[in-house]
């Protein structure tokens, strides 16, 4: 009886060490997309495609509020029509002219299909274009936005602005 006694003593002393474990949480850029609710954390986007522009001689970029708006605008358009195309509603600079946005260079990735922050990024750097884009001179800005649309052939649509705003204050 003494041994039993000790044996759960034992066991239960070990079961909330167990409790107390810290859960490992996977890296953003791992997050699955394709379900509803989920939130792109742009800040490690920046700071992925920011580190691949440094690894390649050139600079940061960071969050800017009104490319993620047009980003996710542009989305969620792909996503409402179930089409992967740049000019779903219209061209880029058409889009940034639209929203005040004036910039001395800018440059839009979209893509389809990919599930997770890293397997975008994976898709834009084996393609050349997509990766001329994202290694683009100049640019400091970013947007980035991904859209969940279950009932489509894609399920999740990205898009990526990069972006060199002209700095100009208006008069």
């Amino acid at each position: 009886m003494k041994h039993l006694a000790l044996a759960l003593s034992v066991a239960f002393l070990l079961a909330g060490c167990a409790a107390e474990a810290p859960v490992v949480q996977a890296p953003t850029m791992y997050a699955d997309m394709a379900v509803a609710g989920a939130k792109l954390d742009a800040v490690a986007a920046a700071t992925m495609i920011s580190q691949y522009r440094q690894n390649n001689g050139l600079g940061m970029v960071e969050v800017d509020p009104e490319l993620m708006r047009l980003a996710e605008s542009q989305s969620q358009a792909m996503a409402d029509k179930n089409k992967l195309d740049h000019d779903v509603r219209a061209p880029l600079a058409k889009r940034l002219n639209g929203a005040g946005y004036d910039a001395t260079v800018a440059v839009e990735n979209v893509s389809a299909g990919y599930h997770t922050l890293a397997e975008a990024f994976s898709g834009w750097r084996d393609s050349p274009p997509h990766r001329a884009n994202m290694l683009k001179t100049g640019v400091t800005k970013i947007g980035i936005a991904a859209s969940y649309a279950p009932n489509t052939k894609y399920k999740v649509f990205w898009t990526m602005i990069l972006a060199a705003p002209d700095g100009k204050k208006p008069s």
